[in-house]
Formats: C-alpha cells, sequence, structure tokens
C-alpha cells in the first residue's frame, strides 16, 4: 500500500506549527488521508528531535493503516506496523507490507528487538494501559526510545466524538451522540476508550528503574508549553494531549 506521506512537509516549529496542526484537524472528517498523512509527516520529525531514524527498527504500535509506519519508511527506518484491528489495518487498501496483526498489551515481538517503539493515539483506548507501557518498554533494547502519545480524558478532546459533552459524564454524552445522530457513537467509554489520566501514568513510568524520561510536553503545543506537564490537575485539562518520550537505560 502507497499511503501519501514522505512528501508532505511538517509546518515550522513554534506556535506556527500548532496553528497548522488545528487547521488541518478540522479537516480530519472530510479529508483524512491529507490529515493523516500531514500528522505522520510532523510526527516523525518530532521524534528526530530525540533520536536518528535512518536505519533504525521501529515498531509502530496500534498504528491503522500505517501511516507513521509509510513515514518512518521515508525517512529511512525499517517500520514494522502491529494493528489489533483487521479493519483498521486495511482501512487504505491492501494493509502495509510486512504489517502484524496483534494485540499491544501482548506485542508478538522479542525482548529488546526494537530501537524505537512508537505508539500514537492508543494508549487511551486499551483497557490496561500500564500493560501496554510494559509491552513497549520490554520489545526496546536498551539505549533505544519509546515514543508515546496519548489523549488524557479531561482534556477538550478527551471524550473523542462524545466532545466536550464528556464533561458532563459518559453516559450523558453517550445518550445525546445518539439522539443527535441516530446512531452509538464510535467509541464507548469502558469498551473502546477509557479515562485516562496524566498524573498517574507520570507516576508509574518514573517508578520504573529502566526508563528514564527524556521529554513529557503537550504533543500538539510548542515546547514553551512543557511547563504545563508539571502542574497537577491544570496539566489534566490544559494539555490536550500529553507525548512521553522514554529511554530504556537496561
Amino acid at each position: 500500500m502507497e499511503l501519501p506521506c514522505g512528501n508532505i512537509k511538517p509546518s515550522p516549529a513554534g506556535l506556527a506549527r500548532s496553528v497548522r496542526l488545528v487547521q488541518m484537524f478540522r479537516r480530519e472528517q472530510d479529508d483524512p488521508a491529507r490529515y493523516y498523512a500531514f500528522l505522520a509527516a510532523d510526527t516523525v520529525q518530532q521524534l528526530s528531535e530525540y533520536t536518528e531514524l535512518g536505519g533504525r527498527v521501529v515498531l509502530d504500535v496500534g498504528g491503522g493503516p500505517g501511516w507513521f509506519t509509510t513515514e518512518f519508511r521515508a525517512r529511512g527506518a525499517r517500520g514494522c506496523l502491529i494493528e489489533p484491528d483487521a479493519a483498521e489495518l486495511r482501512g487504505q487498501g491492501p494493509a502495509p507490507s510486512g504489517a502484524v496483526r496483534g494485540d499491544g498489551c501482548r506485542l508478538p515481538v522479542r525482548d529488546q528487538a526494537a530501537d524505537i517503539v512508537f505508539s500514537s493515539n492508543v494508549l487511551e483506548h486499551v483497557p490496561h494501559p500500564m500493560r501496554m507501557i510494559d509491552e513497549m518498554i520490554r520489545v526496546t533494547r536498551p539505549g533505544g526510545v519509546v515514543y508515546l502519545s496519548f489523549t488524557n480524558w479531561y482534556s477538550p478532546w478527551g471524550g473523542h466524538e462524545l466532545s466536550p459533552w464528556h464533561y458532563l459524564g459518559a453516559g450523558f454524552a453517550e445518550r445525546r451522540y445518539h439522539r443527535r445522530y441516530g446512531r452509538k457513537p464510535r467509541h464507548l467509554v469502558g469498551e473502546s476508550l477509557y479515562r485516562l489520566h496524566i498524573g498517574p501514568v507520570l507516576r508509574a513510568v518514573r517508578a520504573r528503574a529502566d526508563v528514564e524520561i527524556l521529554d513529557a510536553r503537550p504533543r500538539y503545543y510548542p515546547r514553551w508549553c512543557r511547563p504545563l506537564v508539571r502542574v497537577p490537575g491544570v496539566r489534566e485539562i490544559a494539555t490536550w494531549n500529553l507525548l512521553l518520550i522514554l529511554r530504556r537505560t537496561r
């Protein structure tokens, strides 16, 4: 499968990038191919700030039809896509070459197999997020890097298509969605979307002896917004999407 990545240029860093990401996000529903190609280019560029990509083995955990894997390969990495949902895997046509169906909480990969383990906006969709983090670290070699981002529940987009009504409770938001659109939402809280919070994830990662945190920042904001992540309570609302960059130390 050939997805339109590799020739999409991300925005400059700073506020201009954040504005451009918001503009592109508004086109997600009517032009998802363009949006996800842009997001993949932006994300891979972001990751390249922390590690070399050329020749590295990259596992894309829960990467859907392969937007990120395609961009990793365009940057010279040896990308491997692991996706549990067959429909997602073939969402843009045939699955990418070398793609594997697998569960992020039970990765079908040997210990320390990858230089980079990557996951974008998957963690809030698994019932046992710390188990998935354990698995991502397990398959990363010592010295390798983990890129992990997720949408926290109390962020403006924490309820996904239920937002911002999720602030009034999941049940209310789901009923409102059904009344308005005549169908159930794609993401049901407690089934395919879970209440994930920044504080517990940070505490669990900091307690580990086998990784160090290279960065913790809002994924879509300028770098100078890092301090938001240090303020309990505020970070749960203002961060929108947490980005964690980890290095495995042993």
